[in-house]
């Protein structure tokens, strides 16, 4: 993609963050998408330049009168969107998938889904029952006091539903039963694939 030397860029701070301000030059124009399966679509561009020169773009399906600042504030929207895919991944095992059947895949994206909205709501009950407090904000010389995340909310979790110690002969029972799921598991396997075979 080649770069007019027209563009109208211009500096703009979106919101403040837990990294400071959000600070980049935005530069808006109106485009014209083609698709093979529909007509002509008009959009707007809405490029964004960071410190280090780096260019991205974002595509927005917004009416021809919308305000520039409002187009650039929705672009940079898809932040709020990426930390709920990355904390399912690393946070709440979306990541941990090892089966390999779709309902099996189902099942698991519906107990990650079920999740994120547990945290999600301890997330809103927390910032309506705790406020931020002023003057702690104006004490640590921040415009924006961290919200709890959700390896902040796993913490509570386990320090309310703490993890019961077993004895030995308990963890010993635990561990036998595993063995035993996976040997099960396993023959199960070489059954149908027995059956397979004789058949074929």
């Amino acid at each position: 993609m080649t770069r007019r030397r027209s563009t109208g860029w211009q500096r703009v701070t979106v919101r403040p963050s837990e990294r400071g301000e959000l600070v980049a030059d935005f530069a808006v124009c109106p485009v014209w998408t083609v698709t093979n399966t529909g007509p002509v679509r008009a959009e707007w561009l809405v490029m964004r330049r960071d410190t280090e020169q780096r260019v991205t773009y974002t595509l927005l399906n917004a009416s021809p009168n919308t305000p520039t600042i409002a187009l650039i504030e929705r672009s940079c929207q898809r932040f709020f969107t990426e930390p709920t895919f990355q904390d399912g991944k690393s946070e709440l095992g979306w990541a941990d998938f090892q089966a390999r059947k779709y309902r099996a895949w189902e099942h698991h994206t519906a107990l990650t889904a079920a999740t994120t909205w547990f945290v999600a709501e301890i997330k809103l009950n927390w910032h309506q029952r705790y406020a931020c407090d002023p003057d702690l904000r104006q004490q640590l010389e921040v415009e924006l006091l961290p919200a709890l995340s959700t390896a902040n909310v796993r913490d509570l979790l386990q320090a309310v539903l703490p993890v019961p110690q077993l004895t030995p002969q308990q963890a010993r029972e635990v561990v036998v039963a595993h063995l035993v799921h996976r040997a099960r598991s396993t023959g199960s396997r070489l059954k149908t694939q027995r059956n397979l075979l004789g058949s074929g």
